[in-house]
């Protein structure tokens, strides 16, 4: 297989510092989620200062600068998709980003999980490419390493609910096949993701700090899909309070 072909060599024919510069004084912490009307929420509800741009053949994502519990943080959009979200972040990371807590939905591989759990992974599955391109072969990596008891200290102390587990990262969510989502609980996942094992590698690689966490949404542990609260417009409200608990988490990180 191709993808066995791991190379550790920290430089490439074609780098990230080649596309963007350091920004001076760019926060040194990030807040990110995956969700378009929840991202312009919290831009609006922080006033947030724009400071720069990252794009690709798509367009241009804004970056944004907050003030939270007197703490600047850089906020900015997860492009979906583990190939694109982890070139936006080496560029943030040449830009001067060290860590990022970043946060969106993923699907449920167990029906007894409630829409909108916070999910904390543990581990990832790595049916995606990118991670191989980042960290050795292997079924499953670790995830969120660091920051963990920090964070379930905090989500305990705003009377959230929560769940840690494996997730199953994949590329393709339309081949969710049912086959693959009953081997996938049978190995442990209890949802599933399109970015986390990419970033997860991407963190290890780079030695910087990515806090990954999840709200549920979709259920695929069904004889018929459901979709719950999925999607940008389905209780806005709950899931910008989630945004405002990374923002609180990510400002209490030294």
């Amino acid at each position: 297989m191709i993808l066995e072909e791991f190379d550790e060599t920290k430089n490439s024919t074609f780098d990230p510092e080649e596309v963007v510069n350091v920004i001076p004084d760019f926060p040194k912490i990030g807040v990110s989620c995956f969700s378009v009307k929840l991202f312009n929420q919290l831009v609006m509800k922080f006033n947030a200062e724009k400071i720069t741009q990252v794009k690709n053949g798509n367009g241009f994502f804004d970056i944004y600068k907050i003030k939270y519990e007197g703490k600047e943080l850089a906020l900015f959009m997860s492009i979906v998709g583990a190939p694109s979200c982890t070139a936006e972040y080496e560029e943030l990371f040449v830009m001067g980003l060290e860590k990022v807590v970043v946060f969106g939905t993923c699907g449920v591989l167990d029906r007894e999980i409630d829409d909108l759990a916070i999910i904390i992974p543990n581990s990832a599955v790595r049916d995606e490419g990118t991670s191989y391109h980042y960290a050795k072969p292997s079924y499953e990596i670790e995830v969120n390493p660091k920051y963990q008891k920090q964070f379930i200290e905090l989500i305990k102390e705003h009377n959230y609910s929560y769940i840690i587990g494996k997730t199953w990262t994949t590329d393709a969510f339309y081949r969710e096949t049912r086959k693959k989502v009953i081997d996938r609980k049978q190995r442990g996942c209890i949802c599933v993701d399109m970015e986390c094992s990419a970033l997860a590698a991407l963190a290890k690689f780079r030695n910087k700090d990515i806090f990954q966490f999840f709200y549920a949404a979709d259920n695929l542990d069904c004889a018929k899909w459901d979709k719950r609260s999925l999607g940008n417009e389905a209780l806005l409200s709950d899931k910008e309070k989630i945004g405002l608990l990374a923002i609180k988490f990510a400002a209490s990180l030294n």
